[in-house]
C-alpha cells in the first residue's frame, strides 16, 4: 500500500521551550515564565511555547497515519539540536520532504525509517525532530498497511519475541516536586520524582542541604502514602549537572555527597541522573566514570544515569562501552528516527546497560503513545511518563496505551503461553 499524500500541521507540544543555560545561571521565575534575557541562540525568551509539527501520510485505503515532531524542553543544550518551531519548519517539510514520502510503500517501515533518518537536504541531515516525527507517522503507516499493532512491526522487522508484559514507568514531577509525589504514590508508579533540580540556591542548595531534606521527605512520603505494604518505588532524580557546581566537579566530594544521599533514601533504591556536566561528551564520560568508579569503591548502591552529552545512538554506544554509569538515558525525541531508540536499547540490554527510554515533557500523546510501542518491543528498564508536567495526563496517555496494547497481544492465540 502507497502513501498518496503527505500533509504537516503545526500545533502545540505539551510543555515549553526552556533556556537551560539561562536558568542554570540563575534566571529567576516569575508565576510560569522566567526573568531575563535568553542566551541560547534560537530562544526569543527563556520560556516559550512548545511546539510541534503532525505529519499525516493519508494511505491509499483511505487511512491516515499520524506523528509528531518534537523537540526537548532544553533544545540547543547539551550538544542537541536548535530550537524547533513549527513555522520555521513546515515550509521545509512541504517542499523537500512531501515528495520524497508521496508514492512510497507503506508497508516497510525500517526501510523507509533509515532512509529519511540519513537523507540529506541542501548537505544537512534533517532536524531531530523532524526524524522523530517522520518515523512515527512512518510506523503507523506499517501498522495500518499490515493491520497489526505498532508493536508487532517493529518485533518483525527486527526478529524480536513479542513479550506481553508491561514496562515499569517512572514519573516527573516538574517543579511541582511535593504534590506530583502524592499523585505518583496513589497510582503507584514504579520510579519517582525527577524532582527537576536544575539550579543550585533554590533546589540543590549550596551545601546541596535542600536535596538531602528532599530525599528525607520522599522516603518517609512513600511510607506514608504507599497504597500497598510492598511499595517500594525507585528513586531518580536529575540533577543538571548542579552537584557538580558546588563540588567543582571533583569526583571524590561529587561521589562522598551522592553516598550520603544513598543512605538517606534508606530502602529505596537511589538513581542520580547528571551529577555532573562538563562541557563534551569525551570529558562526561571521563567524569561519570570517575565518579562511578569511586562509589563502588566506598560500597555505595546508589546508580548514576547519563543524561547530558548522551544524545544519539552513537554516543549511547559510547557511554554504554565506556561503563561510565549504571544507566544511560534515551532521551527519544534526541536520537531522530524512532528505529534508533530501539537500537539503543537493544544494544544496552546486550552489553550490560540498563536502559532508561526517556523523552521529555514537551512531546505530544501521539509520540508518547508511539514510545509506548517502542518500549514494548525492545524492553527497556524504565520508561518515562510524558508528555507534560501535570502527572496525571501523562500517567493516563502512557499507563493506558501499555496496557490496551498489552490486552490485544495477549489475546492472541500465538501467545497465550508467554503472556503472564
Amino acid at each position: 500500500m502507497k502513501i498518496q499524500r503527505a500533509l504537516f500541521v503545526r500545533g502545540y507540544s505539551s510543555f515549553y521551550f526552556d533556556d537551560q543555560k539561562a536558568i542554570k545561571e540563575g534566571a529567576k521565575q516569575d508565576g510560569l515564565v522566567y526573568v531575563g534575557t535568553p542566551v541560547t541562540p534560537g530562544f526569543s525568551a527563556i520560556r516559550q511555547a512548545g511546539e510541534c509539527v503532525s505529519v499525516l501520510l493519508q494511505l491509499e485505503d483511505g487511512s491516515v497515519a499520524v506523528g509528531d515532531c518534537a523537540a526537548v524542553q532544553y533544545s540547543g543544550a547539551g550538544g542537541r539540536d536548535p530550537l524547533f518551531l513549527g513555522a520555521d519548519f513546515v515550509p521545509f517539510l512541504e517542499r523537500h520532504i512531501a515528495p520524497l514520502l508521496e508514492g512510497r510503500e507503506a508497508d516497510a517501515f525500517l526501510a523507509n525509517a533509515k532512509f529519511f533518518d540519513n537523507v540529506e537536504i541542501q548537505g544537512k541531515r534533517l532536524h531531530t525532530a523532524i526524524r522523530y516525527g517522520l518515523s512515527q507517522a512512518l510506523l503507523d503507516a506499517a501498522a495500518l498497511a499490515s493491520k497489526r499493532l505498532k508493536a508487532e512491526v517493529i518485533c518483525t522487522e527486527y526478529g524480536l519475541p513479542v513479550v506481553a508484559k508491561p514496562i515499569p514507568l517512572f514519573g516527573q514531577s516538574g517543579d511541582d516536586r511535593y504534590g506530583a509525589v502524592d499523585k505518583m504514590i496513589l497510582k503507584g508508579v514504579d520510579s519517582l520524582p525527577h524532582g527537576l533540580i536544575n539550579n543550585v540556591p533554590d533546589k540543590l542548595g549550596y551545601q546541596g542541604e535542600k536535596l538531602q531534606e528532599y530525599v528525607r521527605w520522599l522516603v518517609q512520603r512513600v511510607a506514608a502514602l504507599g497504597t500497598a505494604p510492598d511499595y517500594q518505588p525507585d528513586l531518580h532524580i536529575d540533577v543538571y549537572g548542579t552537584i557538580g557546581l558546588i563540588f567543582d566537579n571533583d569526583a571524590a566530594k561529587v561521589a562522598n555527597y551522592i553516598a550520603g544521599l544513598g543512605e538517606m533514601a534508606g530502602p529505596l533504591k537511589l538513581y542520580i541522573e547528571g551529577p555532573v556536566d562538563v562541557g563534551s561528551k569525551e570529558r562526561q564520560i571521563e567524569a561519570l566514570g570517575k565518579i562511578t568508579a569511586q562509589l563502588k569503591r566506598m560500597g555505595s548502591p546508589v546508580k548514576l544515569v547519563a543524561d547530558e552529552w548522551c544524545n544519539t545512538l552513537e554516543d549511547v554506544v559510547a557511554f554504554t562501552d565506556a561503563q561510565c554509569c549504571h544507566m544511560v538515558q534515551i532521551k527519544t525525541p534526541d536520537l531522530g528516527s524512532i528505529h534508533n531508540i530501539v537500537d539503543s536499547v537493544l544494544y544496552c540490554n546486550t552489553h550490560g546497560m540498563e536502559a532508561y527510554q526517556g523523552g521529555t515533557c514537551n512531546e505530544t500523546d501521539v509520540s508518547a503513545r508511539t514510545c509506548v510501542h517502542v518500549a514494548l518491543a525492545a524492553r527497556p528498564m524504565r520508561m518515562l511518563v510524558k508528555p507534560g508536567m501535570g502527572f496525571d495526563e501523562g500517567m493516563n496517555i502512557v499507563s493506558n496505551e501499555m496496557h490496551r496494547t498489552l490486552a490485544v497481544l495477549k489475546s492472541r492465540p500465538a501467545l497465550s503461553a508467554i503472556h503472564l
